[in-house]
């Protein structure tokens, strides 16, 4: 069955607008990975701060229980795209507001963080995973809701002393998630609509999409409800902890469309301002963009640039290169030193819960790099 299946997709690939532009060697790229399975389907939509370069939908977003075709304005569970695109992006309108300074210590907004080693925490060392907390505390510590969840994070002990290693980590940007959620007064994801998302009318963007939106989701796997029955994760986020948290955290939780994050892209190339519209100062994209080295590689507020995390960053991208990968098999890079953003949004965890992209991502990047490059005179 999963043979045939593949098949489909194959013959139904690409699909895209008639007048869609398109970068030389990205179809057979993304179509060998459908053939191999590594994905389903994916869309790809590249381009400038003023025009696209690529935006094409291939294979099938769903192929189990029924073939249903990949379209260009299929809604992504972005998981840790979230990172950046909305809690990192929150924490820089914070700081714009006066309401908080990155460089102090986190317990001078949340007290009641500041235990087990945890008091010289700074909200720019969770921005780059050098505060010393662990990726992940167990999952048993979110059973019984967000405040639950957020006592348990409070009573972790340190991995490592702030700043001394890197260490990717989910629990620090469920932290910022609560940070967020303190000094706004209200959750990430009203905080979010109302300065990011709606003012930069990304409309199809944000946490617990509605069930209009939920029909146009691209699947991920099954999961077991109980003994008997399983249901297919569709239109709700899959990270588990997320989940836990009511779909509102600070590491996961948000879906969008290609068609909604180039227009995050375009923001970010444009210094922070899209069809005269301002979401962020010039002078809080120069602190984004700004290399903070870490143990190991280069990070900045938010974004990778160059760690061990990096294998979906195009080659030939510039030291400007920002860019962060999502666990369901989503990519975005942002180069403003080419004027150029790489988005890759994918659903490799359906059907079977495998599949790998990061290796496409960069590939796809590559080529890219490669397709603006040759233009220039």
């Amino acid at each position: 069955m999963r043979v045939l299946l593949i098949s489909i997709c194959l013959l139904s690939s690409p699909v895209m607008a008639q007048d869609s532009p398109k970068i030389s060697g990205i179809d057979p790229l993304v179509e060998q990975a459908i053939q191999t399975g590594d994905m389903p389907g994916a869309v790809v939509l590249i381009g400038t701060s003023n025009r696209i370069l690529h935006r094409q939908a291939y294979g099938q977003r769903q192929v189990e229980p029924a073939p249903e075709t990949m379209t260009l304005d299929t809604l992504f569970d972005l998981a840790s795209l979230t990172k950046p695109v909305a809690t990192a992006t929150s924490i820089l309108l914070l700081r714009e507001q006066g309401k908080l300074d990155i460089d102090a210590p986190v317990v001078n907004y949340l007290p009641e963080f500041g235990q087990h080693g945890k008091e010289k925490i700074t909200s720019a060392q969770l921005l780059t995973h050098t505060s010393g907390l662990i990726a992940d505390n167990h999952i048993r510590d979110y059973a019984y809701g967000r405040e639950a969840a957020w006592k348990k994070i409070c009573e972790l002990k340190l991995t490592a002393p702030p700043g001394e290693k890197f260490i990717y980590s989910d629990v620090g940007f469920i932290t910022l998630g609560f940070l967020v959620e303190k000094l706004s007064g209200v959750t990430e994801k009203a905080f979010t609509a109302t300065h990011l998302f709606e003012p930069l009318r990304m409309q199809e963007t944000g946490y617990l999409p509605g069930k209009p939106l939920q029909t146009r989701a691209a699947p991920m796997n099954r999961e077991q409800v109980n003994r008997e029955e399983s249901q297919w994760i569709r239109g709700i986020v899959h990270d588990p902890r997320a989940r836990a948290m009511n779909g509102i955290a600070g590491h996961a939780g948000v879906f969008s469309t290609a068609d909604d994050l180039s227009r995050y892209a375009r923001m970010i190339l444009n210094r922070g301002t899209l069809e005269g519209v301002q979401i962020l100062k010039p002078e809080s994209i120069d602190a984004l963009l700004i290399s903070r080295p870490v143990p190991g590689g280069i990070r900045t507020w938010g974004w990778d640039r160059q760690t061990g995390f990096s294998s979906n960053k195009g080659q030939g991208m510039t030291e400007l290169a920002i860019g962060h990968g999502g666990f369901t098999g989503t990519g975005l890079w942002i180069d403003p030193g080419l004027d150029l953003y790489v988005i890759f949004l994918s659903n490799r965890l359906h059907p079977d819960g495998k599949g790998a992209v990061n290796r496409l991502i960069g590939q796809i990047g590559a080529l890219a790099v490669q397709s603006l490059r040759s233009e220039a005179p």
